[in-house]
């Protein structure tokens, strides 16, 4: 077979995506304070972009709207004004998208809807080296461990709240009772919460005082004798180094008391203390939302987090007329694409953020209302059909992004919850709902007759339209802490 060198000529579609599309989807990802900076370094960079400092109103047809209103069965259609609403019933696929219409004004949109088709991570590249090399700050490590937990969505909605508590130290700053009325659920579930995430490592975190993180390493240990519990509950004693009045609390002589002393030297007061550390900054929230009349939820983006720039045409104007070599004119050419293009992803990003949200809030009404155990099921794909947009999209949308809302401030992936799907064929279940029915049927149990098996259990569900297997029955169960039924009866048996 001889070979030789030849010419082919072949034709074939492909998503190409320019530097200008990575800088959009790049810019879509980032929380707000990353986008400050990155626009500083732009300011400085290109001389034809300027901060605007007027305090004016901008024209609809070039801003992002600002609002949106509605209620659980009610969304704004993107072409009208910005508190005009529209029944669900009536409206289009394309209307409850909230209005890409608006965004396609001509020479200014960005297409997220195919952004994400091509496969996500490009962007991501020239940090990948900084990821590796950084250090894992505690809450990243108390919420790698909250992924492998069997918690229920509720559950996990508490934890997470929980975690975003923990100062440097692994210490709660929280209040249990204004959690728990915050989120809209009992104080016994945020306590449990807390107990499970007490578990954690390092040992000793989420607790609130001194005692309690001493303890809960002792607790580890197996040395929580009387003798040692009485050292605990006297700290005060021993930081004065009243060490006659300790052995009379302790009830040891002053070997045992020596013993004891170095055995809490020996434990961790700051676990959190071992881990990296980043400079704490407040959280400002992207989106806030707020109750208004007739059961309206009121969606606004916050302005406050969004760079105001503008393009400088007068100081283009003139150095454009002076430049004079190619290179000159070039430079002055890409600065003023550049800086049109930036303005114009500001502007979509913004946009976008705020449709995600709007769907979001639509779909959590009833977490808003009354709390985290009304949580919906929810995931990437509902919002992204939803709105026209790629799942990728909404994931970056979603990614350090908060909302403020009555219950507190989220981030906007706190409110996507896994499902559990009808056995008539009707709307999903959300598996906190599936957890509650479970316990409700078990905490009605009185006598050993009324102790129900796995298998009953499946069977009322379905009689409910809860289509759930029985091993998820078991693996719900478990998750809550809860005997089986063998067990169930014989301690029954016993208080009886």
């Amino acid at each position: 077979m001889a070979l030789g060198a030849r010419l082919e000529l072949r034709q074939g579609q492909g998503l190409v995506i320019t530097p200008q599309l990575q800088q959009a989807i790049k810019l879509l990802q980032l929380s707000n304070l990353e986008l400050e900076a990155y626009v500083e370094g732009e300011l400085e960079r290109n001389p034809l972009l300027a901060r605007d400092e007027t305090d004016h109103e901008p024209d609809r047809e070039e801003a992002p709207r600002e609002s949106d209103d509605f209620s659980t069965d009610q969304i704004p259609d993107g072409g009208a004004e910005p508190h005009m609403d529209i029944t669900h019933d009536q409206a289009s696929p394309g209307e409850i998208a909230t209005g890409d219409s608006e965004a396609q004004h001509a020479g200014g949109a960005i297409d997220w809807s195919k952004a994400g088709s091509g496969g996500g991570g490009f962007e991501d590249g020239d940090d990948f080296e900084g990821r590796l090399t950084k250090e894992k700050t505690l809450g990243e490590h108390l919420h790698d461990q909250l992924s492998v937990a069997r918690l229920s969505p509720a559950e996990l909605a508490v934890a997470t709240v929980l975690i975003d508590s923990v100062d440097e130290g692994g210490y709660l700053r929280c209040d249990l009772p204004d959690a728990a009325e915050r989120l809209g659920c009992g104080l016994p579930m945020v306590e449990s919460v807390l107990k499970t995430l007490q578990g954690f490592e390092p040992t000793g975190v989420f607790a609130r005082d001194v005692r309690e993180c001493l303890l809960l390493q002792l607790q580890e240990l197996d040395r929580c004798d009387p003798a040692m519990m009485a050292l605990l509950d006297n700290l005060e004693l021993l930081a004065k180094r009243d060490m006659t009045a300790l052995r009379k609390a302790c009830g040891v002589d002053d070997e045992d008391l020596r013993d004891m002393v170095a055995e809490l030297r020996a434990l961790t007061p700051r676990p959190g203390a071992a881990f990296g550390g980043e400079p704490s900054q407040p959280v400002a929230p992207d989106v806030s939302v707020r109750e208004g009349q007739a059961g309206l939820w009121h969606v606004e983006l916050n302005t406050d987090t969004l760079p105001k720039l503008l393009v400088d045409q007068r100081y283009h104007a003139r150095v454009s007329g002076a430049a004079r070599t190619d290179q000159e004119k070039v430079f002055v050419a890409d600065c003023m694409a550049s800086a049109n293009w930036l303005v114009k992803s500001l502007d979509q990003r913004a946009k976008t953020i705020l449709k995600v949200a709007s769907e979001i809030v639509r779909q959590q009404d009833g977490f808003l209302a009354y709390g985290v155990e009304h949580l919906r099921p929810l995931n990437l794909k509902t919002v992204a059909d939803a709105i026209g947009m790629h799942e990728s999209t909404v994931s970056r949308v979603t990614s350090n992004k908060y909302m403020a809302t009555p219950r507190g401030m989220f981030e906007l992936k706190f409110f996507f919850t896994s499902s559990i799907a009808s056995s008539s064929g009707g709307e999903a279940h959300s598996a906190e709902s599936v957890r509650h029915k479970i316990k409700q049927l078990i905490d009605a149990e009185r006598t050993d007759s009324d102790v129900h098996s796995d298998d009953a259990i499946v069977d009322i569900l379905k009689e409910t339209g809860v289509d759930i297997a029985r091993r998820t029955v078991a693996k719900y169960r478990e998750a809550m802490r809860i005997p089986s039924s063998v067990e169930r009866r014989r301690m029954l048996k016993e208080t009886a």
